[in-house]
Order: structure tokens, then C-alpha cells, then sequence
């Protein structure tokens, strides 16, 4: 028996992490997929087409729509909420922006932002390839989710943002899967998304808007992959495992190979994918956890507090633990402080989108509350591995001299302390009336029934009209 078991992997070694990663994109199907991995892919589905709804008038996502209208071309895929077709790598160039706009897409540590580019690509392919079935769609996305899990598992960023490095490779395989390319195909696929440029984390710490406009790239760059692999562009076959492939530049040439594939088509492990119960970055939602809950059970008001200390992992820290600067960006600059977040949370008893408005960041009562607030890092709650822990440790000392404390060493929304189904799509109705250019009610409980049971719908083009704020404009 351990012959045989040194054998098979053995062989799997001298086929390489490429060949075996394509071989389970192209062969997998729907009832490979078990039915815990589908549930996750459903919620990714349902809560970023919530996020996309809500950030599709926010801050340069309309300019970006502007150039898209104005570069003009062929109408081959949709621009959701607003309507009109374009090339499909330039749809899912604003799609994308939108759906990350907001903050409130799926995310896994370190940072990776998976359905923001996934789901906007796979729909456009669908458009491209004349209709997808549910099943399909399904597959594809747990297919190109599992591998982006697998690699981010062995992946060090030093930071570099793991959502352009790694998340492409879920883009281009679901675009792959649903244009039905074929192995070849699929394979140069991937090694043209790899070879594409990258982010950087310094978007987020600068409080820019290139966060959400990146996250479009992303899936343009994916879509343009699929099509060129499609026509025969090749890309570097050895693109995970060569000389300068993506483990010696993003894991040092410390990888295990066994590990990464271990139960690959037979074990999914989606679970990792998490969904945020509040409308920031994933290193603030320990934080804003921590506060409601000193609140809730000390029943503590502002006014009853006089300074908070708060602790994260130097990799939180350096993300969002500096000092409050207001600049161009207020939302970006609040979704991404601990500070803001807790503040908020304290002032208004919880967090929600609106929350991150201009007006609600600058309140001049959140500003003063800031200034009681310290955050610094501390090494020992760091995970196995750099960006692995969210943990955030508080200590809200009162004005009559008590000091409380709570550890979070799991945020909520996170593995391992999970949202429930209902929560998910109260998020999802919280983004769709949000945004400036909201769906028709009627449109919003068809889309919660049609996610919920995709695997029997025919064509998922469905989805991409039930998108659209007006149906006058829905075909271009």
C-alpha cells in the first residue's frame, strides 16, 4: 500500500502542480463539486452581486464607465445597473470596480478578494458563449475558487495584493471553463493571466480609489487571457513551478507541492472564503467586533470611556492601524482604520454602509472619539503565517477607572465563525438599497430566488437582466 501511494505521487510530481491544476479545471463537473462548496459559491455570488449594485455609483466607478462608453467596440457583454453592452473585457473592467467598491465583497486572509473579479467574468463569458447553465456557472467558480485557495495557502505577498497575484488565476478559469476551452487552452489561459501585472497593498494604505479599479484590471486582465489562449496565444508553460514562476517569486521556493494538491478533486475547501459582517477591510472587523461586544455586555457608552488600547498582528497594523487621515478618499480612508471602525461602532452601535459616507466620517463626535483610541502590534498574535491572524485584543478603560477586556481571535464573517445564510443576504439587501442607482424591488427577491437555485436554471444570462436598473436599456 505505501508503494503504491509513494508511486502515485511520484507521478504527480513529474506531471507538475501546472498539468495536475488543469486537468482539474477541465475535468471537474458539477457532481464533483461537493454540495458544502456550491453553498459557498452561492452566498459568494449572491453577496457580491449585492456589492456591485451598491458601489455602482461610487467614486470612479462611473469615470471608468465613462471611458468604457467612450472606447466603444463590439457589444458583447453588459454593464450591470447601468445597462449597455461592450467588449467583454471592458465590461468586466467596471463590473469588477463596482463590485469591489464598497469593501463588502467576499475576502480571505491576507487579502485576497476572489468573487469581485470571478463572478463579473464568469457572467460576461457566459454572455460570450451564447448561454451557461447553472450547473456550469457553479462549477466553474468552485473550480477557479479552489485552486486560488489552494496556491493562496502557500503564497507569501510581502506586500503585494494577493487578489491580483493569486485571485486571477479563479478569474481566468472560470472565464476558461465557461468559453469551454479546452486543456491546452486552459493552461496558456493561466500562464497569460500570471504573467500579467500586478498591485500592490500600497493602494490601500495611500486611500486610493486604484483599490476598487484594480480589482476591474484584474478581471479585464483575466477575460483578455481566456480570449487570447482561445485563439492561440501561448503563454510560460511552467508558470507556477519554473525558474521564475509564481512560487519562487511569491513563495521564496518554499513550497510543499504535496500539500497544495492533497485530495485536489475529491476535498474542497471553500470554507476559507469569508464574508464581512461589517463594510470595511477584513483587519478592521475583529476590532469593531470587540467594541460591540465590551458595549453589550459593560452596556458602556461613549461618554463612559476613556481611552481604548487595541492590539492586532503587525500585518493588521501596517493595513489599518495608523493614524485617521482624512484625505480624497474619506470612505476608503475610514473602511480602512481600525481607529474610524471602532470609533464608529462605539458612537453609532454598529456598522453599516452609510456609516462610511463623507458626512458620517468627518462628524466631528467620531473625530474627538478617535483621539482616545490607540492601536498598536504586537507580534505574538500573528498566526503560522504573515496575514493568516485577524486576531484583535481591547482593553476599553472607563472614566470611573475600570479597564474591560475581550480577545477576538476570530473575526465574524471569518473561518471558523461563519455568517449564517440569512445574515448573508440581509447584507445583500442592505447593498442593493444602498447605492444611487438601486434595482427594482421585484428585481431583488428574483435574484435571491434564482441564486438560491442556480444549479437548475438554464441560462444564467437571466441573472444579467435581473442586473439592470432599467430594462429599456438592458440589451445595449
Amino acid at each position: 500500500m505505501a508503494v503504491g501511494v509513494e508511486n502515485m505521487v511520484s507521478q504527480k510530481r513529474e506531471r507538475g502542480l501546472e498539468e495536475l491544476f488543469v486537468e482539474f479545471l477541465s475535468d471537474g463537473d458539477f457532481r464533483s463539486v461537493s454540495e458544502d462548496a456550491i453553498a459557498v459559491v452561492k452566498n459568494v455570488i449572491l453577496n457580491d452581486l449585492g456589492a456591485l449594485v451598491g458601489g455602482a455609483t461610487s467614486d470612479g466607478c462611473e469615470t471608468v464607465l465613462g471611458l468604457v462608453k467612450g472606447w466603444g467596440g463590439e457589444k458583447e457583454a453588459t454593464v450591470l445597473v447601468h445597462g449597455g453592452k461592450f467588449p467583454a473585457h471592458n465590461a468586466v473592467l467596471v463590473n469588477s470596480a463596482m463590485a469591489r467598491a464598497l469593501d463588502i465583497d467576499d475576502h480571505m486572509p491576507p487579502g485576497m478578494h476572489l468573487g469581485a473579479s470571478a463572478v463579473p467574468t464568469a457572467l460576461a463569458a457566459a454572455e460570450l458563449a451564447g448561454g451557461c447553465t447553472g450547473e456550469d456557472f457553479l462549477t466553474a467558480l468552485a473550480l477557479g475558487f479552489e485552486m486560488a485557495v489552494r496556491i493562496n495557502d502557500a503564497s507569501t505577498y510581502n506586500g503585494f495584493d494577493p487578489s491580483g497575484v493569486c485571485g486571477i488565476f479563479a478569474s481566468v478559469a472560470a472565464a476558461g471553463r465557461v468559453l469551454r476551452l479546452n486543456p491546452a487552452q486552459m493552461w496558456n489561459a493561466l500562464a497569460l493571466g500570471f504573467n500579467r501585472p500586478i498591485q500592490t497593498f500600497q493602494s490601500i494604505v495611500d486611500g486610493t480609489t486604484a483599490v476598487r479599479v484594480g480589482q476591474g484590471l484584474i478581471s479585464q486582465a483575466a477575460m483578455t487571457s481566456a480570449q487570447l489562449a482561445r485563439m492561440g496565444i501561448t503563454g510560460p508553460r511552467n508558470f507556477l513551478e519554473g525558474v521564475f514562476g509564481y512560487f519562487h517569486l511569491y513563495a521564496g521556493d518554499q513550497y510543499d507541492p504535496a500539500a497544495i494538491t492533497a485530495g485536489l478533486g475529491e476535498r474542497f475547501h471553500l470554507d476559507k472564503i469569508s464574508f464581512k459582517n461589517y463594510p470595511s477591510c477584513g483587519g478592521t472587523i475583529a476590532s469593531t467586533d470587540a467594541i460591540l461586544a465590551l458595549m453589550e455586555k459593560y452596556h458602556l457608552t461613549p461618554e463612559q470611556v476613556a481611552s481604548i488600547d487595541v492590539r492586532v498582528t503587525p500585518y493588521t497594523y501596517d493595513m489599518t492601524g495608523g493614524p485617521l487621515e482624512i484625505g480624497d478618499n474619506p470612505r476608503v480612508d475610514a473602511q480602512f482604520s481600525i481607529r474610524y471602525c471602532v470609533a464608529n461602532a462605539l458612537l453609532r452601535g454598529g456598522s453599516v454602509l452609510r456609516h462610511f459616507d463623507e458626512d458620517q466620517v468627518r462628524d466631528t463626535r467620531i473625530l474627538d472619539l478617535v483621539s482616545k483610541i490607540d492601536v498598536t502590534a504586537d507580534a505574538g498574535l500573528e498566526g503560522p503565517r504573515q496575514g493568516s491572524s485577524l486576531r484583535a485584543d481591547m482593553d476599553v478603560t472607563t472614566v470611573a477607572g475600570d479597564t474591560h477586556y475581550v480577545s477576538i481571535p476570530i473575526p465574524s464573517g471569518f473561518a471558523g465563525n461563519a455568517l449564517s445564510n440569512e445574515r448573508i443576504v440581509e447584507r445583500f439587501e442592505e447593498a442593493v438599497r444602498y447605492g444611487g442607482k438601486p434595482l427594482p424591488e421585484d428585481n431583488l427577491e428574483k435574484i435571491v430566488e434564482s441564486v438560491s437555485r442556480l444549479e437548475h436554471v438554464d441560462d444564467v444570462r437571466g441573472l444579467v437582466a435581473l442586473m439592470c436598473a432599467d430594462t429599456a436599456i438592458r440589451g445595449g
